[in-house]
C-alpha cells in the first residue's frame, strides 16, 4: 500500500489498498468471520460429531457443508485480487465553532475485477458527531463512487478526520475483512467572531477608518516635504501648493505607507477564569480576542496577537506584528489557529506580556483579562504607558457562574485601570462585544480629547 501525501487540511489520498493484503495471513482471514460464519462452522461442527456418533451419513454430508461454506468464503475473500484508492476532501479546512464542514469521499477501483460491497467507516472524533458510515453496492472495474458527510463542532480546536476503513464482505455475509487507510486531514475549528461597528476608539484616530488609504498621508497634505521637479517624474506627483510657494515645479516625495500598529492581548492565566465550556467567561474572552484581531485587520492596522505567556503571534516581522498588508490574510489565518488552540495557562501574572510590551510605544493596545488582583491592575497600569492608547474588557468570571452583578472589587480595578489612561470596560454574562466595542467608544467621546502618538509599522 502505497500513499500519495496532499496538504494538511484539504485533501488526504491512500492508493491501492488490496482486498487480499497479506498483513495477519490465514488467521486473520479466519478472524474476520462474521456471527453468521461463526454460527454456521460451529452448526457445521457440531452436526458432523452427532453424525458421527449416531452413523448418519446425511447429516454428515450437511454438517460438512454448513461448516465448509464460512471457510470457503474466508479464503475467496482472502485471495481476492482488487485494489481499491480512496481520498478525502475537507472543504472548508477551517471553519467557526457551530459552523459546518462537508467531508467528501471518494473510492475507486484501480483493478481490472469488479468490487463486491463494500463498506466505508470514517473515524471521527466523538465532538464532530456519530461516525459515518456508508454501503457501496458492486463498483465496476476503473468506476469510482462519492459520498460525503457533514461535521460540526461547538467547541474549537483541531480534529484529526480518519483514518478511513474499508470492509470487504462476501456476498453470503459470512466474513469481512477490514483494511484501514493511513491519510488522515485535519479540522480546524476556530473562535466564532462578531462583527464590530466603525467606532474609533482611543488612539485610532490616525489612520482608523479608511484603512490603508489613510494610512497613506497620516502626515496630512500640509507635512508634506516635497522635492524640486525632475525629468521624468510623473505629473500626477506635482504638490501645487509648494509650486506657488517656491515658484517652481515641486512634487511630492515617495513615502513608503506606515500603518498604525494593534496589539490585542489575551489572558489565558487559570486562576484569572472559573468555569469551563462555549459559555464561559474564558471562551467569551477567546472569541472576544478574535473578533477584534479580525476587525482591526480589516481596518489596516499591522495586528499581533500577545498572551500573558508572553508569546506573540506571528512572530515574524518587526516586533511580532504581521508585516505588509499582503499577508495580512495569512497572519489572520495563522493568530486564529493559534486562537482556536489556546488553554489556560499557568502563569501566576501578567509579567511576561509587560516584558514583551516594554519595547517602546505599541500602538493600540485592547486587552480581554479575567479575575485581577490590585497588584495585577497596578501591572496593566504601567502597561498603558508603553501605548498609544488602550481599551481593557475585564471579565467577572465568578459573575458568570452565579450571574450576579459585578461585584466592588471589580468595579475597584476598573476605576484603578481607569486612572492610568485605559478605557477599562466590565464584561457582564452574555454580553455582546460589538455593544461593549459601541460603548467603548462612547467613552472615548464623552471623555478628555487627547492626542494619539501610537507606534507605526
Amino acid at each position: 500500500m502505497t500513499t500519495a501525501a496532499a496538504p494538511e487540511g484539504q485533501r488526504g489520498d491512500d492508493r491501492a489498498v488490496r482486498a487480499g493484503d497479506d498483513r495477519g495471513g490465514p488467521r486473520a482471514a479466519l478472524s474476520g468471520l462474521t456471527t453468521r460464519g461463526r454460527s454456521f462452522l460451529a452448526a457445521g461442527i457440531a452436526a458432523a460429531a452427532c453424525a458421527f456418533v449416531l452413523g448418519q451419513g446425511d447429516l454428515l454430508r450437511v454438517g460438512l457443508l454448513l461448516a465448509v461454506l464460512p471457510l470457503v468464503c474466508a479464503a475467496v475473500l482472502y485471495r481476492t485480487r482488487y485494489q481499491v484508492a480512496g481520498s478525502r476532501r475537507l472543504s472548508p479546512h477551517r471553519v467557526p465553532v457551530g459552523s459546518e464542514a462537508r467531508v467528501h469521499l471518494r473510492m475507486e477501483n484501480v483493478s481490472r475485477l469488479p468490487t463486491g460491497l463494500l463498506m466505508l467507516q470514517d473515524h471521527v472524533p466523538y465532538m464532530l458527531g456519530p461516525r459515518p458510515r456508508f454501503v457501496l453496492d458492486r463498483v465496476e472495474a476503473g468506476g469510482r463512487r462519492e459520498v460525503s458527510y457533514r461535521v460540526r463542532s461547538d467547541l474549537r480546536g483541531r480534529f484529526p478526520l480518519g483514518p478511513l476503513q474499508l470492509r470487504l464482505t462476501d456476498p453470503f455475509g459470512m466474513c469481512e475483512l477490514t483494511r484501514s487507510f493511513s491519510a488522515y486531514d485535519t479540522l480546524t475549528v476556530v473562535p466564532r467572531t462578531e462583527p464590530l461597528p466603525p467606532v474609533k476608539l482611543a488612539g485610532e484616530a490616525a489612520g482608523y477608518g479608511d484603512g490603508r488609504q489613510r494610512s497613506l498621508a497620516l502626515a496630512g497634505d500640509d507635512d508634506i516635504i516635497p522635492r524640486a521637479y525632475r525629468h521624468g517624474d510623473d505629473l500626477r506627483r506635482v504638490h501645487w501648493r509648494s509650486t506657488a510657494r517656491y515658484g517652481e515645479l515641486m512634487v511630492r516625495r515617495e513615502e513608503q505607507p506606515q500603518r498604525p500598529r494593534c496589539t490585542v492581548l489575551l489572558d489565558t492565566r487559570r486562576i484569572a477564569f472559573q468555569g469551563a465550556g462555549p459559555d464561559s467567561a474564558f471562551e467569551w474572552a477567546v472569541s472576544g480576542a478574535a473578533s477584534a484581531l479580525v476587525h482591526m485587520l480589516e481596518r489596516g492596522f499591522a495586528v499581533r496577537l500577545l498572551t500573558d505567556t508572553g508569546s506573540a503571534v506571528p512572530g515574524e516581522g518587526a516586533e511580532g506584528f504581521a508585516g505588509s498588508s499582503q499577508d495580512a490574510a495569512e497572519a489572520a489565518g495563522l493568530m486564529m489557529d493559534t486562537l482556536a488552540v489556546v488553554d489556560h495557562s499557568d502563569g501566576a501574572g501578567l509579567s511576561r506580556a509587560y516584558d514583551v510590551l516594554r519595547g517602546g510605544n505599541e500602538g493600540l493596545l485592547v486587552a480581554f483579562v479575567g479575575d485581577i488582583d490590585e497588584e495585577q491592575a497596578a501591572l496593566a497600569a504601567r502597561m498603558r504607558r508603553r501605548s498609544g492608547a488602550a481599551v481593557a474588557f475585564v471579565l467577572d468570571s465568578g459573575t458568570w457562574l452565579t450571574g450576579g452583578a459585578v461585584s466592588g472589587a471589580v468595579e475597584e480595578r476598573l476605576r484603578q485601570l481607569r486612572e492610568a489612561g485605559w478605557t477599562a470596560l466590565a464584561v457582564p454574562p452574555g454580553a455582546r462585544l460589538a455593544e461593549l466595542w459601541q460603548q467603548a467608544g462612547g467613552m472615548w467621546v464623552d471623555g478628555p480629547a487627547g492626542d494619539f502618538s501610537g507606534g507605526r509599522s
